[in-house]
């Protein structure tokens, strides 16, 4: 029999450490090396273990879960990663599997789903449900948002009038309704109020 794959898993949630661990420990091919409550933990411990696949949640305290991505990638071109978050907007699913993510998965999902990514990502697959993989495809099909549309929506998002946007960006009041104007065709709202909970839906605003 062949040695069991190494995983190292990166979650701030000791709740959901001690859930994957003892879901991998019934299964003969696959063994947890190493579990890191935070993004620059888990690059470091990556380095020491050198797992064949990595878990990463995307909502770490300092470093997070994209920037983890990143850096591994960055150190190991050829590190197998698997998300497992909270976040399902299609932004995050993008910027995910951008910075180097093999699969993306919801912490909803069923321990049988996580070890069937986890295997395929380890066989060098990628791995997404069909719900992710719908979210992702319909990313693929909207408009993105410029970065001073995104910081425009996040203002908004913070309360801010087109005159407080005006001040803290230091354009005109003018050019903030033209990014206002924008953005809102783009995501296809009505409303500044509607853009704020589409873009919270998407993931497109910092949590």
């Amino acid at each position: 029999m062949s040695e069991p794959f190494t995983i190292l898993m990166v979650d701030d949630n000791q709740l959901a450490r001690m859930g994957v661990a003892m879901l991998i420990s019934t299964q003969e091919d696959m063994r947890l090396v190493g579990q890191a409550p935070d993004g620059a933990t888990g690059v470091k411990m990556f380095g020491e273990l050198m797992p064949d696949v990595s878990l990463i949640d995307l909502r770490l305290p300092g470093m997070d879960g994209i920037a983890v991505l990143q850096e591994i990638k960055r150190r190991f071109p050829r590190a197998r990663c698997l998300v497992l978050s909270h976040y399902d907007g299609d932004e995050n699913i993008f910027r995910a599997l951008r910075a180097g993510a093999s699969g993306y998965l919801t912490k909803e999902a069923s321990g049988p789903t996580i070890l069937e990514a986890l295997r395929a990502v380890h066989a060098g697959q990628r791995y997404l449900p069909p719900a992710i993989a719908a979210q992702l495809a319909d990313h693929l099909s909207q408009a993105e948002l410029t970065k001073r549309e995104q910081d425009v929506l996040e203002h908004i998002a913070r309360g801010g009038s087109n005159r407080d946007v005006a001040a803290a960006l230091a354009i005109s009041d003018r050019t903030v309704a033209t990014y206002v104007s924008g953005l809102m065709s783009k995501l296809g709202a009505k409303s500044r109020t509607e853009a704020v909970a589409i873009g919270r839906a998407r993931g497109l605003l910092r949590q």
